[in-house]
């Protein structure tokens, strides 16, 4: 049985093609019958890791461009291609916070833009962690720090996290909704 919200892909049109994200747009048609253009970001895939060390989480802050602002958020990059996601979230980790983890733990895989984007974000669960020197990218800037739940919770309350893969992370954190064992 066929889905009737499915659009059919008329033509497909690549607009730009660069080191991180490609925009392409399609013609599509739509289950009226009409037609339209959708543009698409294709963007390679990320990992992300909600680090916890006792009652704490490690927290980054590094200023995000697109927005023009710092941002608190937890670990998290760009997947390389063929990158296993886990394999990522450790590079990550310790890349961005010089720690490295004793065990990982995938959370959650999801969509963090689907109205124009595949993107698709892998959330890890980081524990046992044994503190290390951070060696982030040439182009990244990042401070960490452990921050504990008092903490992320006046930080959530005043705005001050408003990354959504972090909120996620953190969310589930505070409202102990992270699996056990």
């Amino acid at each position: 049985m066929s889905d009737p919200s499915i659009e059919f892909t008329i033509s497909r049109q690549t607009l730009y093609e660069g080191k991180i994200v490609h925009l392409r747009k399609d013609r599509v048609r739509l289950p009226n019958g009409k037609e339209t253009d959708r543009e698409v970001v294709l963007h390679p895939g990320a990992v992300a890791v909600l680090a916890i060390i006792e009652d704490d989480v490690l927290l980054v802050s590094q200023y995000r461009y697109p927005v023009q602002a710092r941002l608190w958020e937890i670990p998290a990059g760009k997947l390389e291609p063929g990158e296993d996601p886990k394999s990522a979230a450790v590079r990550e980790l310790a890349e961005e916070t010089g720690y490295k983890a004793g065990k990982v733990k995938k959370l959650f895989t999801f969509f963090t833009t689907p109205g124009f984007s595949n993107e698709v974000l892998h959330l890890f669960l980081a524990t046992d962690l044994v503190a290390g020197e951070a060696h982030p990218d040439d182009d990244e800037f990042v401070d960490c720090e452990r921050v504990s739940k008092e903490e992320i919770s006046t930080l959530i309350a005043t705005g001050d996290i408003v990354d959504a893969k972090t909120l996620l992370a953190l969310v589930a954190f505070l409202g102990d909704q992270l699996p056990k064992g």
